[in-house]
């Protein structure tokens, strides 16, 4: 009976290391570089961030945003994940804001949104 015990006392013991260890990590988004988009396109069309930081997207408009890898060149959408950037795939509601990145490397990295056309952000990073 005592080793039972032992036994669940250890295990909940291990399962509480498990949980604390896959902690949510809080971004502070306000501090962080930050690009606004419209109902069809971002506010300004590059960034320069330096190395290791993240960008805070703000999707100001009712508008949905899909945020991935890539550009549009002419009316066509290229997805792209140049080396050294990190996967971008995040969905806007509307009036929402989340961050992207961290962009780990120094270069010149483009970002498009998938509904709208021609909607591109060229994140540099040095």
């Amino acid at each position: 009976m005592v080793k039972k015990m032992l036994i669940g006392v250890i295990v909940c013991g291990l399962l509480s290391i498990v949980v604390a260890a896959c902690g949510i990590i809080d971004v502070n988004t306000s501090a962080l570089p930050t690009v606004h988009m419209g109902a069809t396109d971002f506010k300004q069309s590059s960034i320069t961030i330096q190395k290791g930081q993240m960008v805070n997207l703000v999707d100001d408009a009712s508008s949905t945003h899909i945020i991935t890898n890539g550009s549009w060149v002419n009316g066509v959408a290229k997805p792209a994940k140049g080396p050294g950037a990190p996967a971008v795939n995040q969905t806007y509601i509307g009036n929402d804001s989340a961050p992207i990145g961290p962009f780990n490397t120094a270069g010149t990295y483009y970002l498009y949104c998938t509904i709208h056309q021609n909607m591109n952000l060229t994140v540099i990073v040095t």
